[in-house]
Protein backbone atom coordinates (compact mmCIF):
# COMPACT_ATOMS: atom_id res chain seq x y z
CA UNK A 1 0.00 0.00 0.00
CA UNK A 2 1.46 3.15 -0.91
CA UNK A 3 1.04 5.69 2.23
CA UNK A 4 4.30 7.91 2.33
CA UNK A 5 4.07 11.43 1.33
CA UNK A 6 0.02 11.01 1.70
CA UNK A 7 -2.37 13.52 4.00
CA UNK A 8 -2.22 12.19 7.66
CA UNK A 9 -5.32 13.03 9.80
CA UNK A 10 -4.85 15.25 12.69
CA UNK A 11 -7.79 13.61 14.62
CA UNK A 12 -4.74 10.54 16.66
CA UNK A 13 -4.88 11.21 20.55
CA UNK A 14 -1.16 9.39 20.54
CA UNK A 15 -1.08 8.06 24.60
CA UNK A 16 1.34 5.44 24.25
CA UNK A 17 3.97 5.49 27.26
CA UNK A 18 1.73 7.93 29.12
CA UNK A 19 1.45 7.33 32.93
CA UNK A 20 -1.75 9.02 33.85
CA UNK A 21 -2.50 9.49 37.39
CA UNK A 22 -5.51 10.68 39.52
CA UNK A 23 -8.73 8.90 40.57
CA UNK A 24 -10.71 6.70 38.13
CA UNK A 25 -14.41 6.29 37.81
CA UNK A 26 -15.60 3.61 35.66
CA UNK A 27 -14.87 -0.22 35.83
CA UNK A 28 -12.01 -3.02 34.42
CA UNK A 29 -13.18 -4.92 31.41
CA UNK A 30 -13.14 -8.83 32.25
CA UNK A 31 -11.51 -10.87 29.71
CA UNK A 32 -12.34 -14.58 29.79
CA UNK A 33 -9.97 -16.76 28.83
CA UNK A 34 -9.61 -19.75 26.65
CA UNK A 35 -10.27 -18.04 23.41
CA UNK A 36 -13.24 -17.12 21.99
CA UNK A 37 -15.55 -19.88 23.04
CA UNK A 38 -15.85 -18.09 26.59
CA UNK A 39 -18.33 -17.53 28.49
CA UNK A 40 -20.77 -14.43 28.62
CA UNK A 41 -19.87 -11.34 30.44
CA UNK A 42 -22.71 -9.12 32.62
CA UNK A 43 -22.01 -6.69 35.17
CA UNK A 44 -25.44 -6.24 37.17
CA UNK A 45 -27.49 -5.70 34.66
CA UNK A 46 -26.76 -2.15 34.08
CA UNK A 47 -24.57 -2.11 30.96
CA UNK A 48 -24.90 -3.91 27.71
CA UNK A 49 -22.35 -6.09 25.84
CA UNK A 50 -21.36 -4.97 23.01
CA UNK A 51 -18.85 -7.08 20.74
CA UNK A 52 -16.96 -4.71 18.46
CA UNK A 53 -13.12 -5.60 18.63
CA UNK A 54 -10.82 -7.77 17.45
CA UNK A 55 -9.93 -11.23 18.87
CA UNK A 56 -6.39 -12.18 19.71
CA UNK A 57 -7.28 -15.43 20.67
CA UNK A 58 -9.27 -14.18 24.21
CA UNK A 59 -12.67 -13.47 25.05
CA UNK A 60 -13.02 -10.01 23.21
CA UNK A 61 -16.01 -8.41 25.18
CA UNK A 62 -16.37 -5.03 25.69
CA UNK A 63 -18.53 -3.90 27.71
CA UNK A 64 -20.23 -0.46 27.24
CA UNK A 65 -21.59 1.60 30.22
CA UNK A 66 -24.90 2.86 29.96
CA UNK A 67 -24.62 5.94 31.90
CA UNK A 68 -22.24 8.50 33.20
CA UNK A 69 -19.22 8.65 30.43
CA UNK A 70 -16.96 10.48 32.39
CA UNK A 71 -14.38 8.12 33.23
CA UNK A 72 -11.97 10.72 35.72
CA UNK A 73 -13.41 11.76 39.07
CA UNK A 74 -10.37 13.43 39.95
CA UNK A 75 -6.97 15.12 38.47
CA UNK A 76 -4.85 13.57 36.09
CA UNK A 77 -1.57 14.41 34.62
CA UNK A 78 -0.12 12.80 31.33
CA UNK A 79 3.90 12.50 30.98
CA UNK A 80 4.90 10.77 27.28
CA UNK A 81 7.80 8.68 26.40
CA UNK A 82 10.12 9.38 24.11
CA UNK A 83 9.31 7.88 20.85
CA UNK A 84 11.50 5.62 18.69
CA UNK A 85 11.51 5.67 14.42
CA UNK A 86 9.65 2.75 14.37
CA UNK A 87 6.50 4.07 16.38
CA UNK A 88 7.02 7.47 14.59
CA UNK A 89 6.50 6.01 11.36
CA UNK A 90 3.91 3.37 12.70
CA UNK A 91 2.00 6.55 13.79
CA UNK A 92 2.47 8.25 10.69
CA UNK A 93 1.21 5.43 8.47
CA UNK A 94 -1.94 4.77 10.65
CA UNK A 95 -2.49 8.38 10.29
CA UNK A 96 -2.31 8.54 6.51
CA UNK A 97 -4.95 5.10 6.78
CA UNK A 98 -7.25 7.22 9.09
CA UNK A 99 -7.54 9.95 6.37
CA UNK A 100 -8.11 8.34 3.44
CA UNK A 101 -10.86 6.57 5.53
CA UNK A 102 -11.90 10.31 6.43
CA UNK A 103 -11.73 11.09 2.19
CA UNK A 104 -13.87 7.79 1.80
CA UNK A 105 -16.85 8.66 4.34
CA UNK A 106 -16.79 12.16 3.59
CA UNK A 107 -17.72 11.35 0.42
CA UNK A 108 -20.03 8.83 0.79
CA UNK A 109 -22.11 10.26 3.42
CA UNK A 110 -22.02 13.86 1.47
CA UNK A 111 -23.27 11.93 -1.80
CA UNK A 112 -26.62 11.13 0.43
CA UNK A 113 -27.17 14.53 1.67
CA UNK A 114 -25.76 13.56 5.12
CA UNK A 115 -22.45 15.00 7.10
CA UNK A 116 -19.89 12.51 8.27
CA UNK A 117 -18.79 12.76 11.92
CA UNK A 118 -14.76 11.54 11.97
CA UNK A 119 -13.20 9.43 15.05
CA UNK A 120 -10.63 9.97 17.23
CA UNK A 121 -8.05 7.26 16.98
CA UNK A 122 -6.51 6.70 20.35
CA UNK A 123 -3.04 5.00 20.27
CA UNK A 124 -2.47 3.18 23.52
CA UNK A 125 0.00 0.80 25.23
CA UNK A 126 -0.74 -1.52 27.64
CA UNK A 127 -4.16 -0.40 28.83
CA UNK A 128 -6.24 2.42 28.14
CA UNK A 129 -9.48 4.15 29.93
CA UNK A 130 -12.06 4.95 27.30
CA UNK A 131 -15.84 5.83 27.53
CA UNK A 132 -16.60 2.02 27.72
CA UNK A 133 -14.48 1.15 30.83
CA UNK A 134 -11.13 -0.28 30.57
CA UNK A 135 -9.39 -2.01 28.27
CA UNK A 136 -5.70 -4.28 28.13
CA UNK A 137 -4.31 -4.98 24.82
CA UNK A 138 -5.69 -8.21 25.02
CA UNK A 139 -9.02 -7.13 24.15
CA UNK A 140 -7.20 -5.93 20.88
CA UNK A 141 -8.69 -2.99 18.71
CA UNK A 142 -11.74 -1.96 19.32
CA UNK A 143 -14.44 1.34 18.71
CA UNK A 144 -16.32 2.54 21.60
CA UNK A 145 -19.69 4.64 21.11
CA UNK A 146 -19.28 6.45 24.29
CA UNK A 147 -17.15 8.81 23.21
CA UNK A 148 -16.82 7.82 19.20
CA UNK A 149 -13.51 6.88 19.23
CA UNK A 150 -11.12 3.89 18.02
CA UNK A 151 -8.75 2.51 20.32
CA UNK A 152 -5.74 0.69 18.95
CA UNK A 153 -2.86 -0.61 20.95
CA UNK A 154 -0.20 -0.87 17.44
CA UNK A 155 0.91 -3.95 19.28
CA UNK A 156 -1.72 -5.95 17.98
CA UNK A 157 -0.19 -5.89 14.26
CA UNK A 158 2.80 -7.72 15.79
CA UNK A 159 0.47 -10.08 16.56
CA UNK A 160 -1.59 -10.19 13.44
CA UNK A 161 2.09 -10.47 11.83
CA UNK A 162 4.18 -12.85 13.97
CA UNK A 163 1.44 -15.17 15.94
CA UNK A 164 -2.08 -14.98 13.01
CA UNK A 165 0.09 -15.01 10.07
CA UNK A 166 -1.69 -12.41 8.58
CA UNK A 167 1.43 -9.45 7.76
CA UNK A 168 1.35 -6.62 5.58
CA UNK A 169 0.18 -2.75 5.63
CA UNK A 170 -3.01 -3.28 3.60
CA UNK A 171 -3.53 -6.41 6.50
CA UNK A 172 -2.76 -3.30 9.00
CA UNK A 173 -5.46 -0.74 6.98
CA UNK A 174 -8.10 -3.57 7.28
CA UNK A 175 -7.92 -3.54 11.19
CA UNK A 176 -8.17 0.69 11.01
CA UNK A 177 -10.57 0.52 7.97
CA UNK A 178 -12.85 -1.99 10.34
CA UNK A 179 -13.41 -0.22 13.31
CA UNK A 180 -14.00 3.08 11.50
CA UNK A 181 -16.67 0.74 9.73
CA UNK A 182 -18.10 0.80 13.40
CA UNK A 183 -17.96 4.46 13.86
CA UNK A 184 -20.16 4.40 10.59
CA UNK A 185 -22.61 1.81 11.98
CA UNK A 186 -22.66 4.13 15.14
CA UNK A 187 -23.51 7.00 12.79
CA UNK A 188 -26.58 5.39 11.11
CA UNK A 189 -27.81 3.52 14.03
CA UNK A 190 -26.91 0.02 13.57
CA UNK A 191 -25.03 0.05 16.91
CA UNK A 192 -27.89 2.02 18.88
CA UNK A 193 -30.51 -0.54 17.66
CA UNK A 194 -28.00 -3.71 18.28
CA UNK A 195 -27.25 -2.22 21.69
CA UNK A 196 -31.01 -1.69 22.44
CA UNK A 197 -32.11 -5.25 20.88
CA UNK A 198 -29.61 -7.63 22.86
CA UNK A 199 -30.85 -6.57 26.32
CA UNK A 200 -33.96 -9.19 25.11
CA UNK A 201 -31.71 -11.44 24.14
CA UNK A 202 -30.34 -14.75 24.87
CA UNK A 203 -26.40 -14.79 24.66
CA UNK A 204 -26.89 -16.95 21.68
CA UNK A 205 -29.15 -14.43 20.22
CA UNK A 206 -26.59 -12.27 20.75
CA UNK A 207 -23.80 -13.89 19.36
CA UNK A 208 -26.01 -14.16 15.71
CA UNK A 209 -26.78 -10.88 15.80
CA UNK A 210 -22.81 -9.25 16.50
CA UNK A 211 -21.91 -11.86 13.97
CA UNK A 212 -24.44 -9.69 11.63
CA UNK A 213 -22.85 -6.49 12.75
CA UNK A 214 -19.24 -7.22 12.63
CA UNK A 215 -19.68 -8.31 8.84
CA UNK A 216 -21.38 -5.20 7.95
CA UNK A 217 -18.06 -3.62 9.52
CA UNK A 218 -16.13 -5.74 7.27
CA UNK A 219 -17.63 -5.01 4.24
CA UNK A 220 -17.64 -1.21 5.36
CA UNK A 221 -13.88 -1.93 5.56
CA UNK A 222 -13.93 -3.10 1.91
CA UNK A 223 -15.65 -0.14 0.38
CA UNK A 224 -12.83 1.63 2.00
CA UNK A 225 -10.42 -0.92 0.47
CA UNK A 226 -12.06 -0.38 -3.05
CA UNK A 227 -12.40 3.56 -3.30
CA UNK A 228 -8.71 3.61 -1.93
CA UNK A 229 -7.75 1.20 -5.04
CA UNK A 230 -9.56 3.43 -7.45
CA UNK A 231 -7.16 6.51 -6.23
CA UNK A 232 -3.99 3.92 -7.35
CA UNK A 233 -2.86 4.00 -3.68
CA UNK A 234 -2.94 -0.38 -3.74
CA UNK A 235 -0.09 -1.97 -4.74
CA UNK A 236 0.10 -5.75 -5.96
CA UNK A 237 -0.90 -7.97 -3.19
CA UNK A 238 -2.71 -6.05 -1.09
CA UNK A 239 -6.26 -7.29 -1.12
CA UNK A 240 -4.29 -10.91 -0.49
CA UNK A 241 -3.04 -9.83 2.66
CA UNK A 242 -6.29 -7.96 3.62
CA UNK A 243 -8.63 -11.18 2.96
CA UNK A 244 -5.57 -13.55 4.34
CA UNK A 245 -6.39 -11.37 7.56
CA UNK A 246 -9.94 -11.91 7.17
CA UNK A 247 -9.30 -15.62 6.96
CA UNK A 248 -6.87 -15.47 9.89
CA UNK A 249 -9.47 -13.66 12.29
CA UNK A 250 -12.58 -15.79 11.57
CA UNK A 251 -13.98 -17.66 14.96
CA UNK A 252 -13.56 -20.66 13.57
CA UNK A 253 -9.94 -20.61 12.55
CA UNK A 254 -8.87 -18.48 16.14
CA UNK A 255 -11.05 -21.71 18.14
CA UNK A 256 -9.44 -24.32 16.50
CA UNK A 257 -6.02 -22.39 16.91
CA UNK A 258 -6.86 -21.71 21.23
CA UNK A 259 -8.35 -24.57 21.84
CA UNK A 260 -8.36 -27.37 19.24
CA UNK A 261 -12.37 -27.28 18.18
CA UNK A 262 -14.98 -24.81 17.78
CA UNK A 263 -18.46 -24.07 19.36
CA UNK A 264 -20.44 -22.51 16.60
CA UNK A 265 -22.90 -20.83 18.92
CA UNK A 266 -20.21 -18.88 20.50
CA UNK A 267 -19.27 -17.63 17.11
CA UNK A 268 -19.59 -13.74 17.54
CA UNK A 269 -17.16 -11.95 14.34
CA UNK A 270 -18.57 -14.80 12.04
CA UNK A 271 -16.11 -17.49 10.40
CA UNK A 272 -13.56 -17.25 7.99
CA UNK A 273 -15.08 -17.54 4.87
CA UNK A 274 -17.94 -15.16 6.05
CA UNK A 275 -15.64 -12.47 6.97
CA UNK A 276 -13.15 -12.68 4.06
CA UNK A 277 -16.83 -13.24 1.97
CA UNK A 278 -18.04 -9.63 3.30
CA UNK A 279 -15.04 -7.38 2.85
CA UNK A 280 -14.91 -8.85 -0.73
CA UNK A 281 -18.04 -7.94 -1.49
CA UNK A 282 -17.57 -4.18 0.03
CA UNK A 283 -14.31 -4.25 -2.18
CA UNK A 284 -15.98 -5.69 -5.43
CA UNK A 285 -18.90 -3.17 -5.22
CA UNK A 286 -17.49 -0.35 -3.52
CA UNK A 287 -21.03 0.46 -2.35
CA UNK A 288 -22.10 0.56 1.34
CA UNK A 289 -25.61 -0.62 0.31
CA UNK A 290 -24.54 -4.04 -0.83
CA UNK A 291 -23.03 -4.37 2.90
CA UNK A 292 -27.07 -5.44 4.05
CA UNK A 293 -25.85 -8.37 6.41
CA UNK A 294 -28.78 -8.34 8.16
CA UNK A 295 -31.57 -10.05 5.53
CA UNK A 296 -31.03 -13.35 4.90
CA UNK A 297 -28.28 -15.64 5.41
CA UNK A 298 -24.73 -14.69 5.97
Amino acid sequence: MEWKGRRQSDNVEDQRGASMGGRGGGFRIPIGGGGRGGGGLSIGGIVVVLIICWVTGINPLTLLSGGDTGMDTGTSTTQQAPRTPAEDEMTGFVRTVLADTEDTWNEIFQSNGARYEEPTLVLFGGQVRSACGFASSASGPFYCPGDRKVYLDTEFFKELSQRLGAGGDFAEAYVVAHEVGHHVQNLIGVLPKFNQARQSMSETEANRMSVRVELQADCFAGVWGKRTQQKGFLESGDLEEALNAAQQIGDDTLQKRSQGYVVPESFNHGTSAQRSRWFKKGFDTGDMKACDTFSGNV
